[in-house]
């Protein structure tokens, strides 16, 4: 053993001091470090120690040699690559390959560079050293899902039609800045919304899973979340939004039901959104049709209330017409049996139910109608019931006794309007024209219409509603024979006098009528006509203009009916938007008018189309703000007895004024007991300027007695204005539409004439004014007028009644007028100088008598009586204090 143990160190010697030998002659570094080829690592972003495959380790052949066989360091080829290779271990040759910073995978997946292992050298200072191949590296970054799914857009919107069931309604979509498919794919998404209709996929798909219903749901709001594959949330939901759309339906669209009218304020657009939906459909011409319904309002439409007097005159008719329906009153009181409609915002009507009839007296039959005349009435009539129509009498003038000869009448018979006039021998004796008949669908249709019949025998036309129509059948017939009988002239029914046992009406009439007047002698002008029956409201177009040529627009008349038509979707579109409402009335009828539209249209080659269905609409016009109109001056007046008993008599309302008022706020305002308005201080009242219908001055107490007092207006007064004026033992009627101030000036020249003063007690009278036929009133202005029969009467001094405190008075200057009476005897201007002659002399013959007698009596007067006699009134010189308002000729 020994033997061989020397042997062995004996060689490692030889060897060891031969190679040192030789080293001495060559370079003790010889070989080159060895790698592998190539390496695969791996690193977690934000890490830094990368995990490579195979391990870096590099070999050196000579090693053990030192430095030569050692590893002294590795380097990277490539300085973008952000890491850096340390040695671990020298001798083994142990490496390490770490990131130089975070890295950040979003920025970059994959390394790729190229890496060598350097050996130390020949010695310590690394001379000589020697670096292996170059190595490919790959490195992969792998992902940490540190960003959570975001919604490409900020919320959804999508809109279904009610009643299907749909695959997708629409697609939502998240994204996720991870770079891994793992993390950056969206592998989830999830209503959160509860109780909702809603379904959506792994794709993002939404899909309804029960038909949706618009009526009961008209939009839909759902909250959607997203997950990635690494089943992190998204931070905040998606809303969607789905509206639900009605299945559709070809029809108008943007319209309102209702819409409010503001008295006073022109015309306005009744639909100013409106369109026509056709749903994709071609059409080649729309046609539309817009009614407006007012045959609940008064006579068939707005119109003014005035009496027909007022109207007639307002139109410029020709005087002398009969109105043989007037308001019932104690001059005209063969209308007070009839049955009156008294809800018709103060239109006169009348009702004939088939059972009423009224006699005119015989001081009101119209006389002389010969050859020309005019009938005018207002009518509202409907088919007659029963199988067997029977004739319906408006008006007849028949036999009073004896028999039953109709001279003239005026009936419906089977929806057919029938006119008789019967001419007496002594006007014709020949076979003449005696029957007019027409036939039209106005006389059945339940409307009112206005009726005149123009009489220029024997050519008879009718105008309904201003259109003329000749008869469609005339017969002829004999003169009546003259005889002594008198006639009968009846409304409602015919009187039959004769051949009866007992005389009774026949004929009635059932239906409605106002306003049947008669005028003898003249025909009236289509113009008055139209004047008579105009209606103050109706549908317009705003810029007729502005609807282009493609466009045919059609009124009826009344204006109440307005057919357009056009090619152009659009342009009817927009022509429909300019309809408009408009009511020309200050004080309109207040309430519900009812709109009425049908459309048609035609398609391009197609024998069906599709169909509009029609629409309904109101217009509701507000309450007007209703006037408050007040009579206000002097309401007492004392004068001497001459004064009433002289020429000019006495002027009873020199002082008065009229006003009107509207207070805003009008809810707040009432009526008091008085007729005058007591509103809160709080509202504000302005005063307004309209027109009256009438005045009327009513005696108070015992009627006037004519032989010696009366009231007494010039007709020249009237002269200029649309003013007429009865009188009568009860009191004067002004009446006439005209201005507050016309009225005013008038009534100012009203003069109260007594001829014996001393036999007549003191007089009152009340003074009322009315706007449209009584729908306003004023309140009632008493005037007491007292007559100063004694000197010793004292003084009195008239009182002004203040108006009420909202009220600002308005004074109009005082009319130049004539104090004469309108009837009397005027004495001559010698007369007058004689008269008043004597009378100076004898009243400075009584005034000497008299201051003779009392100087008499103060010189007889004891001194104990002076202080007494101080006390006594002077009247030697009694002054009668009047009205210092009062103008005096």
């Amino acid at each position: 053993v020994c033997v061989c143990v020397c042997v062995c160190v004996c060689v490692c010697l030889y060897f060891q001091v031969g190679v040192a030998v030789g080293g001495g002659k060559k370079s003790l570094n010889k070989h080159k470090p060895w790698i592998e080829t190539s390496y695969h690592g791996v690193i977690t972003e934000n890490m830094d120690i990368v995990l490579l495959d195979p391990p870096l380790v590099a070999l050196d052949k000579d090693a053990p040699v030192p430095y030569a066989g050692e590893i002294c360091a590795f380097k990277i080829h490539g300085l973008e690559a952000p890491f850096e290779a340390v040695v671990l271990n020298g001798t083994s040759g142990e490496g390490q390959l770490r990131a130089r910073g975070p890295v950040d995978c979003e920025l970059q997946k994959e390394y790729t560079f190229i890496i060598q292992a350097h050996d130390c050298g020949a010695g310590p200072g690394g001379t000589g050293g020697k670096k292996s191949h170059k190595a490919v590296v790959h490195i992969q970054v792998n992902d940490v899902n540190e960003f959570s799914p975001v919604f490409r857009e900020a919320q959804y919107q999508a809109a279904v039609t009610e009643g299907k069931i749909y695959d997708n309604i629409l697609q939502v979509e998240a994204t996720d800045q991870d770079c891994s498919p793992q993390y950056s794919q969206i592998c989830n998404y999830q209503i959160t919304t509860s109780n909702t209709p809603f379904a959506i996929d792994r794709n993002g798909n939404i899909r309804n899973t029960e038909k949706l219903s618009f009526d009961k749901q008209q939009q839909y709001e759902v909250l959607v979340t997203a997950f990635d594959c690494g089943q992190k949330r998204s931070t905040e939901s998606v809303a969607v939004h789905i509206d639900v759309k009605p299945v559709c339906k070809p029809g108008w669209q943007g319209w309102n039901k209702r819409v409010d009218y503001e008295p006073g304020t022109g015309s306005k657009q009744l639909f100013p959104k409106m369109h026509l939906e056709t749903c994709g459909g071609p059409l080649s011409s729309v046609r539309t049709m817009v009614e407006l319904q007012t045959s609940h309002i008064g006579k068939g439409c707005d119109r003014e209330t005035y009496s027909e007097k007022s109207l007639q005159k307002l139109c410029g008719a020709s005087s002398g017409s009969t109105d043989l329906l007037p308001a019932p009153s104690v001059s005209t009181n063969w209308t007070a049996s009839l049955v009156t409609d008294s809800g018709r915002d103060s239109d006169l009507i009348f009702r004939f139910d088939g059972r009423q009839a009224a006699k005119i007296p015989d001081q009101m039959v119209p006389q002389n109608l010969t050859d020309q005349f005019t009938i005018a009435t207002w009518m509202k009539h409907g088919p007659t019931p029963g199988l067997r129509a029977e004739k319906e009498t408006l008006l007849c003038n028949s036999d009073k006794t004896e028999m039953n000869r109709h001279h003239y009448s005026l009936y419906v018979h089977n929806c057919r309007l029938v006119f008789l006039l019967r001419r007496d021998f002594t006007q014709v004796d020949t076979f003449r024209p005696a029957e007019f008949h027409w036939k039209l669908e106005q006389i059945c249709d339940k409307e009112w219409h206005y009726y005149v019949i123009n009489v220029e025998f024997p050519v008879v036309t009718l105008y309904v509603d201003g259109v003329t129509y000749d008869p469609y059948l005339v017969t002829d017939d004999w003169p009546i024979h003259p005889s002594q009988i008198d006639v009968q002239l009846t409304l409602g029914a015919c009187w039959q006098g004769g051949e009866v046992t007992m005389s009774r009406f026949t004929q009635y009439f059932r239906g409605s009528l106002s306003g049947l007047t008669i005028r003898p002698g003249k025909i009236e002008s289509q113009k008055v006509i139209s004047c008579l029956q105009a209606c103050k409201e109706g549908l317009d177009i705003n810029s007729l203009e502005s609807l282009g040529k493609g466009i045919k627009f059609h009124f009826n008349p009344a204006q109440s009916i307005l057919v357009m038509e056009g090619e152009d979707l659009e342009n009817m579109n927009a022509a429909l938007r300019k309809v408009s409402y408009i009511n020309s009335r200050q004080f309109p009828t207040p309430g519900i008018r009812h709109l009425h539209i049908s459309t048609s249209v035609q398609c391009f080659g197609e024998d069906t189309c599709i169909s509009i269905p029609d629409i309904d609409a109101v217009v509701m016009v507000l309450q007007p703000s209703e006037p408050r109109i007040t009579i206000a001056g002097v309401d007492r007046l004392t004068r001497p007895a001459a004064d009433l008993r002289g020429p000019a008599g006495l002027t009873l309302f020199q002082d008065l004024h009229i006003i009107s008022t509207v207070t805003k706020g009008d809810t707040a305002s009432h009526h008091t007991g008085t007729g005058l308005v007591k509103t809160s201080d709080t509202l504000p009242v302005e005063e307004i300027i309209h027109n009256l219908d009438y005045c009327d001055i009513l005696v108070l107490g015992e009627e006037l007695r004519p032989e010696q007092e009366g009231l007494q207006l010039q007709r020249s007064t009237l002269l200029g204005k649309h003013l007429d004026a009865t009188n009568s033992t009860s009191g004067m009627s002004i009446y006439g539409v005209d201005s507050m101030s016309n009225y005013e000036q008038v009534i100012r020249q009203v003069h109260y004439h007594n001829w014996h003063p001393t036999q007549t007690p003191d007089r009152k009278f009340r003074l009322t004014c009315s706007e449209l036929n009584g729908r306003y009133t004023s309140n009632e202005f008493t005037l007491e007028i007292s007559v100063l029969h004694k000197s010793e009467a004292g003084e009195h001094v008239n009182h002004m009644v203040a108006p009420p405190q909202y009220m600002q008075v308005v004074h109009h200057p005082a009319m130049v007028h004539s104090l004469y009476p309108t009837h009397g005897s005027v004495p001559s201007a010698a007369t007058v100088v004689i008269v008043i002659c004597i009378a100076a002399l004898v009243v400075v013959v009584v005034l000497g008598i008299y201051r003779i007698h009392l100087t008499h009596q103060q010189e007889g007067r004891s001194s104990d009586t002076t202080k007494e006699g101080e006390l006594d009134w002077n009247d030697s010189a009694l002054n009668i204090t009047v009205n210092p308002m009062e103008v005096r000729d």
